[in-house]
């Protein structure tokens, strides 16, 4: 039977919005994996908008749904009509907007809020013990949410992970267990059904990351 899975959105665009790469990775995987999938995001603002060209913050005001719904092709929907019984696992993508629209990692890290819908779309599913898969950032929704858990962000004091050291180290902070895994891999934490990867956490060829992802989400999908 195909599994029915939900993707968490958070706006269009690596620097305030979801990866594009990441969530085209991952729709394609379910696509291949034959699963059913929906979209959503929640309906806010976002912390800001940047210009992707000069990589410079602008006056200008979006909101996440309308965004993420570029992703979506327009089939989307608010993240707070996300019901936990209709889906068998749910995978939130990486970009900065996990760390600015989902949660306030971007400026707070592990002293950050996480979004009320979030907090309680994961918490949902994991009280269902219905896998949950994260991509670059998004594993920082769960260390935050679910002290004690195991992820990944990449491989610690590499060149090649520029960013992981010190989000492994923040993430240990919030005694969670921060495991060192390649682009093309992906953590499975067994007891909490959290599968991890890091994504563009690791400055790798695309078709790497494209294959990393889908070690993430063949894990979600054979938990599921």
């Amino acid at each position: 039977m195909s599994k029915r899975v939900a993707v968490v959105l958070a706006g269009c665009g690596v620097f305030d919005g979801s990866e594009i790469h990441e969530a085209s990775a991952v729709l394609v995987h379910l696509s291949r994996g034959a699963a059913t999938v929906k979209i959503f995001a929640p309906d806010v603002e976002q912390m800001h908008v940047m210009d992707h060209m000069q990589g410079i913050q602008t006056d200008e005001k979006r909101n996440v749904l309308v965004e993420s719904a570029r992703l979506a092709r327009g089939n989307i929907q608010k993240l707070s009509q996300l019901n936990v019984h209709d889906f068998d696992a749910v995978i939130f993508p990486g970009g900065f907007g996990v760390a600015k629209n989902l949660c306030t990692w971007a400026v707070e890290s592990k002293d950050c809020s996480v979004n009320s819908e979030v907090k309680a779309t994961l918490q949902a599913f994991h009280s269902q013990s219905k896998p949950i898969g994260l991509c670059c950032i998004s594993p920082v929704l769960a260390a935050k949410v679910f002290p004690g858990c195991e992820v990944t962000v990449g491989i610690e004091k590499d060149k090649k992970y520029p960013n992981t050291t010190d989000t492994a180290e923040a993430i240990a902070q919030l005694g969670c267990k921060h495991v060192s895994k390649s682009v093309g891999e992906s953590h499975v934490d067994v007891k909490n059904k959290l599968v991890t990867t890091c994504a563009f956490m690791c400055d790798a060829p695309l078709h790497d990351i494209f294959d990393g992802i889908g070690t993430m989400v063949q894990n979600v999908l054979k938990l599921a």
